[in-house]
């Protein structure tokens, strides 16, 4: 059993005739984990059996977790906007925040999707146009990128090409300027012709919508999606020596907040009755842009194939995946395997390299 396939099999878990001592087994953690932490704003507990979940798969997934070793760190699932299952392995606890890598990109989404909203961005406006605005020493670098628009940095089809070194390559590790390092990438093709996920595209991402917010992008987050969300122990790291954080790796986020995102995209930017980002934004988001599974910085229908889908994913195992038709979020924190099928990892064989950053924190 993959742990993947627990949100490509969520119909067996949902489906009548649990077993009793499974769902004791369950219903005994969860309360375990409601007096090991307070209640989460947004986020009310329950067993599964009471939204119509079966436990017992459940708790065998949680033994095979358990048994083969993986390094699955949290596993939540939330069903009708509780949370169902909380799973959390070797001394972590409801608080600890992850390193979430490319899940990054989505939060960004959602913030440029509040910028829209709020008139202060637009899809069409030139990339090249604002960053030499902000940054005037740049413009002759960016004097080549006059056609890229807002939309296709969101949608990775920009058509930079930028040769990555296979490891401490500055724009990840110690990067003095990573704008200057994007503003220096060379065009391939014209922007729009085609989908080309690359991580030059998030830099340009952040340092435009932090100019059109007039503030640094976490700031904007923060205000606008995680204090309205009640998240907590969020921090987004990794900024280069200007200040410049990444849209594309280094915000930390707890696996219950993790859940929030997720319910986010469920609800249509609606949160406890409030309506953060909107229904039109969301709606444009999750749709097809650059290529049939990829809308800006959502993934779609790229796990489940047989029922509507979207998902954030992220290096070594980081995952949000939503489902609508189900009313579900599956969240999962990791440091799998990086290459090869998740099966690999068997009786505590080494997965994916960890790094300092992946330590979670409290």
């Amino acid at each position: 059993m993959s742990v993947l396939a627990a949100s490509n099999s969520f119909s067996r878990l949902r489906q009548p005739g649990a077993c009793a001592g499974a769902a004791l087994v369950l219903q005994l953690a969860l309360a375990g984990a409601a007096m090991a932490a307070a209640p989460e704003a947004g986020l009310p507990m329950a067993a599964p059996e009471t939204v119509g979940v079966d436990s017992a798969p459940l708790v065998r997934m949680s033994q095979w977790i358990r048994q083969e070793n993986l390094d699955v760190r949290s596993f939540l699932i939330i069903k009708d906007g509780k949370l169902i299952y909380e799973r959390y392995s070797k001394g972590l606890t409801r608080n600890h925040n992850y390193e979430l890598y490319s899940i990054t990109k989505n939060v960004t989404a959602l913030a440029a999707g509040v910028l829209v909203d709020e008139g202060r961005s637009h899809l069409d406006e030139k990339v090249a146009t604002v960053l030499a605005r902000v940054r005037p020493d740049l413009k002759p670098a960016l004097a080549d990128k006059g056609a890229i628009e807002l939309r296709h940095v969101l949608s990775m089809s920009t058509g930079l090409v930028y040769n990555f070194k296979p490891s401490d390559d500055p724009i990840y590790y110690g990067a003095p300027d990573r704008l200057k390092l994007a503003a220096e990438t060379t065009p391939k093709r014209p922007p729009g012709q085609e989908f080309d996920y690359t991580d030059v595209n998030p830099i340009l991402a952040s340092a435009v919508l932090g100019a059109d917010a007039g503030m640094p992008l976490q700031d904007f987050a923060a205000q606008k999606l995680f204090k309205p969300m009640g998240m907590t122990h969020y921090a987004w790291e990794r900024a280069d020596d200007k200040g410049l954080v990444s849209a594309g790796w280094g915000l930390r986020l707890r696996a219950v907040d993790m859940a929030k995102v997720g319910m986010l995209a469920l609800s249509g930017g609606r949160w406890e009755g409030r309506q953060l980002v909107s229904q039109s934004w969301m709606r444009t988001m999750t749709a097809p842009s650059s290529a049939p599974f990829y809308g800006f910085y959502w993934w779609l229908n790229d796990i489940v194939a047989t029922e509507p889908e979207v998902h954030a994913m992220g290096f070594k195992g980081q995952f949000i995946v939503a489902l609508p038709e189900r009313n579900a979020v599956v969240v999962m924190t990791s440091m799998l395997p990086i290459e090869g099928d998740l099966a690999a990892q068997h009786q505590g064989q080494p997965g994916a390299p960890a790094d300092p950053t992946d330590t979670p924190k409290l």
